[in-house]
């Protein structure tokens, strides 16, 4: 299996959207209430995605298999306001397809996530994880993320905590850039 990374346009809306109501109807099944999973459509995710991308809002990067988007990443600098955010980046999402899951195309855009906020000087990643969300926890655990303390709620159809984690850069995290995955 072969992916290419790119930045993603306005024009991958659709597929963002696809890529991001499967894998929150499949990954948070039991988690967030099911009025919301079912309420959260590709129609209106289609249009905050297209709104977000063509105003430069989000930063974000597709993962593609022959053409077809199969996960994305969004990042930037750490919008929380207790952390210095010239030193920490923050990885805001990874959403991968769930039948493209356990190919390890959720390692892959973790591990180019953190080499491009390496490369712009960061020294930390910081992202958030459902608390009740046990398989997100365990990957990002095994990519070397651990829990710093906070936790906030968040109301998505319920009030439900959020974990935060971060991860230290080391001197060789800039250096992965990788614009292709091949896995066989």
């Amino acid at each position: 299996m072969k992916l290419e990374l790119r930045r993603a346009t306005a024009i991958d809306g659709p597929a963002l959207a696809k890529v991001h109501v499967s894998s929150w109807r499949e990954a948070y099944a039991g988690i967030v209430p099911s009025s919301h999973l079912r309420d959260c459509t590709v129609g209106f995710r289609e249009k905050s995605f297209r709104e977000s991308l063509a105003s430069g809002g989000e930063e974000t990067y597709v993962a593609e298999h022959s053409g077809k988007v199969v996960g994305f990443l969004t990042l930037g600098g750490c919008r929380d306001l207790d952390v210095d955010s010239c030193s920490t980046g923050e990885i805001w999402g990874i959403y991968v397809s769930p039948e493209w899951w356990r190919k390890g195309i959720g390692r892959y855009l973790c591990e180019q996530g953190e080499a491009i906020l390496a490369s712009r000087g960061y020294a930390f990643v910081k992202l958030w994880v459902l608390e009740a969300n046990d398989q997100a926890r365990a990957f990002y655990e095994a990519m070397g993320f651990e829990c710093d303390g906070a936790i906030k709620q968040v109301n998505i159809g319920a009030t439900l905590a959020v974990v935060r984690y971060q991860k230290r850069f080391d001197e060789e995290s800039a250096v992965g850039i990788n614009n292709s995955f091949q896995r066989t």
